[in-house]
Order: C-alpha cells, then structure tokens, then sequence
C-alpha cells in the first residue's frame, strides 16, 4: 500500500486560488486536490489555517551566523550547518541555495578560509540525510576579489552547485553608489578606523580595474558551458542589466534603481529583492523599497538574504499592500517563481504530481507562524 497523508479543513494556496479544501499526499508527491473537508478519520485537521508551497530560498548567508556566532569564534562547520538548517526549516524554507562567497571584500574577515570547510560540511550533511531541508549550494562571486576565478573554478563541479551569481562591490557604484553607505556600512561591520577604511576604499577600487571586467567575463562563460543559473547582482544601470541580460542570467539580484529593475524585468530575469526590505520598508542602503518595485508589478521573487524568517513575514506584508500582489501571488514570490528562476520543475507550487514539500501557517495576531512542514511529505518541523 503506498504511504499516504490527508491534511484537510485547510485553506490551500494555490498558484492562483486560496480555497478551504484537502490536500491528499501519497509516496511523497501531491496526488488529489479538492475543496471541502475530508470526513476520513485519517485526515488530519489543520482547524482552518493556511497550507502552503515550501518556500524556496535562492540567496541567504545565514550559515555564516553560525560558522562564526561572535567576532573571533569558529564554530566547528558540521554543526553549524545542522544548526542553520534548523533555522531554515523552521522559517518553511524546504529548499535552500546557501550562498557562499567568493572573494572577500571585509580586511579583517576569513571567508576565504572557510569556504572549503562550509562546502565540505554541506555536503556531507545533505548527502548522510542530516539535514531537513533540501540544500543547494550557490556561488556568489566578488569579481573585483583577486583569487575569485581560481577559487570558482576549483568549486564549480561540486555536484550542489546549482547557481552563481556575479557580484561588484565597488565603493561608487551599484549598491554603493553614495560613498557615505559605503563608508557607514563596512566602517561600522568591521570596526575600521578612520585610516583604515580610507586605504580599504583605494584598495577595492585598484582591484576592481584589475580583474571585475575579465573575471565577470570568464565566470559568465563557464556557467553557459555547464548551463548552470545565473543571477546579477545590484544592477543600477541600463548598461548593467544589458550585460547581465547578454551573459544569459535569469535572475537579477536587488537592482538598485526603477530602471534597473524594470528593464530586467522587460528581458525576462526575474528581479529578486530582499524580504527584509518588505518588512523594513526600505532598503538598508538607501536603495530603491521593494515594496515599491511591486507597486510597479516589477517584483518577481523575495530573498530571506540575512534573516530566515522574514520570508514569511514579507508575504504577509505583501499581499496587505495596495499593490495587486494578492495572497496567492505573494506566495508565488517565495515558491513557484524561485522553483522556475533555478529550474526545478518539481516543486513551488500546491499542484497535482508535485513534491508534497508543504508548510502549515497560521495566523497569530497580526503575524503568520510555522507551525508545521513536511519535505517530499515526510514531517521535519
């Protein structure tokens, strides 16, 4: 007899629909939808809250919360990882991209050290059933960073790598167009002094002349070779996005300007902001509000980037907003269109044949909570 689970008495969101019915799954894979409520004594009653898609996350760098938890502690990586992946289940995320990156712009940071530790910990994990999510690994790769295209190049082939995005974080342009952001953000993250910051600045500005142009090139090419998903990285210009668009991405990350986004949007890359942004109601870099880009139905995909949880709490923040982003379309930004942006075919959506990764929210005064979740319809949280 194939294993089978009915959640009923559950208002199902859909890729277009949010309807009160039962959700039938067998042998991990969504095989009946109907509205209504199941008088079977199996079914379990989900007393009337929402069922959702898993959501999918493309881009967060929580793990690096754990791998270092205060300044100068570095946890051992295994734990770490199971740590973080309590985190993310925990917030409905049953897909992860953990985004590693490649070529460190902090002067006092070890990023680079830890890379290999933080891929072989995921892999191990992933591959010995320890974690409860499904982890991917996605590359984010500082082209302006001296050894990013011998480090890239040496990752590449790992068998979780399923995105890679190019980054430039250059003081003067992109997210840091104003150099008083620049000055506040890494100044502050990184406690330099006055002299510091000031040789920081000139420093990533001669790297950037030597290697972004060549290295964003390379990397571009090597992942049309291996057809692997690409995502641009705070395009603030029409000219940045052309180039994005003529390398092939599919996903533009936090652009930071209407026009940027908006013209991304036009040729095809879903524009991807960050959750917290929605909750925050605005950018911590005094770039252009998300909130704002779906105002202008420019809004494709949200990111949790920094904070887990925020996805579901932007979905909810989003479908309130007069911005024609009703419930099922907010969902849609943290499931179904993340699932087509990396190309996973299987899963983002309550739909018949699908995985069964499924998250039981409910409404707890003016905020939505995970209450439970199931991957490929066996319960992890």
């Amino acid at each position: 007899m194939p294993h089978e689970q009915i959640y009923t008495n559950a208002k199902i969101v859909t890729a277009d629909d949010v309807f009160t019915g039962t959700v039938v799954v067998r042998d991990g894979l969504i095989s009946e939808i109907s509205e209504g409520k199941s008088q079977l004594s199996a079914a379990q009653d989900l007393n009337g809250d929402y069922l959702m898609p898993g959501f999918i996350e493309l881009h967060t760098d929580n793990l690096e919360k754990y791998m270092n938890p205060r300044p100068g502690v570095d946890w051992p990586s295994d734990s770490a990882v199971l740590a973080h992946d309590a985190q993310i289940i925990g917030s409905g995320i049953t897909t992860v991209f953990d985004a590693l990156s490649i070529g460190d712009v902090n002067p006092k940071g070890n990023r680079m050290m830890q890379l290999p530790r933080m891929v072989d910990a995921i892999g191990k994990a992933n591959q010995g059933g320890h974690t409860r999510a499904d982890h991917r690994l996605h590359l984010r790769c500082e082209v302006s960073h001296e050894k990013t295209l011998e480090v890239f190049e040496s990752l590449v082939d790992h068998e979780l790598v399923k995105l890679v995005s190019l980054m430039d974080h250059t003081p003067g342009q992109r997210q840091f167009v104003k150099y008083e952001k620049y000055r506040e953000y890494y100044q502050g993250k990184y406690h330099l002094s006055d002299a510091e910051m000031e040789n920081f600045i000139v420093r990533q500005r001669i790297n950037a002349e030597k290697y972004s142009v060549e290295y964003r090139r390379k990397i571009a090419g090597i992942c049309q070779e291996k057809n692997l998903s690409m995502a641009s990285h705070d395009d603030a210009t029409h000219e940045h996005v052309t180039e994005s668009a003529g390398f092939g991405m599919q996903i533009a990350e936090f652009p930071t300007t209407h026009e940027a986004a908006t013209l991304s949007h036009q040729l095809g890359m879903k524009v991807l902001m960050g959750a917290p942004n929605i909750v925050r109601g605005g950018s911590h870099s005094g770039n252009i509000a998300a909130a704002d880009l779906a105002g202008h139905g420019v809004l494709d995909i949200l990111s949790s980037d920094y904070y887990p949880a925020s996805l579901l709490q932007a979905v909810k923040k989003l479908s309130e907003l007069e911005n024609g982003y009703d419930l099922p379309k907010a969902v849609a930004t943290i499931s179904l269109l993340p699932a087509r942006a990396a190309n996973l075919s299987d899963r983002g959506e309550i739909r018949l044949g699908l995985r069964a990764d499924l998250v039981h929210v409910a409404q707890a005064g003016s905020q939505f909570v995970v209450r439970q979740v199931w991957r490929e319809g066996n319960r992890v949280f």
